[in-house]
């Protein structure tokens, strides 16, 4: 498969990165010699200097043999435009990266496909998406849906008081059928369980499970509920106006901004939030802003240490949920230690619907978690494929790799030893990056 991605800015670099383990022919295209420095010495890929609106450099580049072209730069009107050009050029499938809400309407993404603009991503409205379910269920570190919320996946940071700590699997303590555990993390290490495992005090644990099921995971592992009604958002950039967008009307919320002229702007185009020009990481602003009265503190800046220290400072504070957006990656565990909450990262989540593209098997949903190395994978089972042909027990999965449910008919199953998955079925699958492409070639 050959791919050119153009734009070597944080969601572009990221995703050359991820690609390179594949045995992809991936280009990574950009105008700045600097971004591009190191990364073809220490990857597997090519870098080119060249104007993704250039035609020249897109011929040059071969984009006419390209399966995938994605334009990822910071700049709306330069993706579209690369991404028209990409098609007309003979490239297979374009992707841009965008700014505007309105294009993702369907009539919209219809236009741009005849221009040969296939498939469109909002990296910041996908990242408010997932601060919104955060809020909803603030005990979790992480909610992942699939398929109109048949099958959930639940990160949660079990503490001292969860009645399963300390049992090994192969008791059969977890086969009661409500939910499969499908992997640990414990001090930076992902673990997938298997029988003389157990679930450890301070363990971050991923749970499939139904939607009706949700309460009785959350007693199991001695998490306390409550409502959150105020918010607290440090930083009024895109992500910022997009949470406040989807936020339920019953949640009152603030937006601490230090730039006077950006509270200006915000206040023009967000209505329901109440703007202040102040200093999030200063903790006499927060007191000032009430901050004891506050169930949800979420910090959205470009700066991945001001959000970390702020949420910090928050927790201190007394605020039960903190959300830190992290986009530094090698930050990501630091925060998992320091016990922020939970954290967000575009770059991942972007990166997770673009790899999506690349698969051949029939997939729905690919989503990265941020507190493991590792995937959840919506495949749905194709007829004579290998997953299909016996029960899973008898299935030589490859390593690192754990089923944990499947949707049949609409209905969430959890999956076991003895569950023997049907064509048609959607299957959700645990793996480890580097395993997705043996996963896959057991559904195609």
């Amino acid at each position: 498969m050959k791919i050119i991605i153009a734009g070597a800015g944080e969601v572009g670099t990221h995703l050359a990165k991820l690609l390179s383990r594949e045995s992809f022919d991936t280009t990574l295209l950009d105008e700045d010699p600097d971004k591009l420095a190191d990364l073809e010495m220490n990857y597997d890929l090519l870098t080119r200097v060249g104007s993704p609106t250039s035609i020249e450099a897109l011929k040059n580049n071969g984009v006419a043999d390209a399966d995938l072209f994605i334009a990822v730069t910071p700049y709306e009107s330069v993706n579209m435009t690369a991404c028209m050009l990409a098609t007309n050029l003979g490239a297979e499938k374009t992707l841009a990266r965008i700014e505007n809400f309105e294009y993702l309407q369907p009539d919209n993404r219809e236009f741009f496909k005849s221009l040969g603009v296939d498939y469109l991503i909002f990296p910041e409205n996908l990242a408010a998406k997932e601060i919104i379910e955060s809020l909803h269920y603030p005990w979790l570190r992480q909610i992942l849906s699939f398929h109109n919320e048949a099958l959930v996946l639940l990160a949660i940071k079990v503490r001292e008081n969860a009645v399963l700590l300390n049992k090994k699997f192969n008791t059969g303590y977890f086969e009661h059928g409500r939910y499969r555990v499908v992997a640990i993390n414990r001090k930076s290490q992902t673990i997938i369980p298997s029988g003389n495992d157990e679930i450890l005090a301070n363990d971050i644990v991923y749970f499939v499970t139904m939607k009706e099921n949700i309460e009785f995971v959350r007693e199991q592992a001695g998490k306390k509920d409550f409502q959150v009604k105020n918010v607290m958002i440090m930083g009024g950039g895109r992500i910022a106006q997009k949470t406040v967008k989807y936020l339920p009307e019953n949640m009152n919320v603030k937006i601490l901004e230090r730039d006077k002229e950006r509270c200006y702007q915000l206040a023009e185009c967000v209505s329901r939030a109440l703007i202040i020009n102040a200093d999030g990481r200063n903790v006499e602003a927060l007191r000032a802003e009430g901050i004891e009265d506050i169930d949800a503190f979420v910090a959205t800046t470009a700066n991945s240490e001001a959000n970390i220290l702020a949420c910090l400072e928050a927790k201190r504070l007394g605020v039960k949920k903190t959300v830190a957006e992290v986009e530094n990656i090698d930050y990501i565990q630091l925060a998992e230690e320091l016990d922020i909450g939970t954290v967000i990262n575009k770059k991942l989540i972007a990166a997770s619907y673009i790899y999506q593209l690349t698969l051949d098997a029939d997939v729905l949903d690919v989503r990265s978690l941020s507190s493991a190395d590792a995937v959840v994978i919506e495949f749905v089972a194709k007829p004579r494929s290998k997953i299909t042909k016996a029960e899973i027990k008898d299935i030589r999965l490859p390593d690192d790799v754990n089923i944990g449910g499947i949707i049949r008919e609409g209905k969430g199953i959890i999956a076991y030893g003895n569950t023997h998955i049907q064509p048609g079925d959607h299957v959700i699958v645990f793996c480890s990056a580097t395993k997705v492409r043996k996963v896959e070639a057991l559904f195609n």
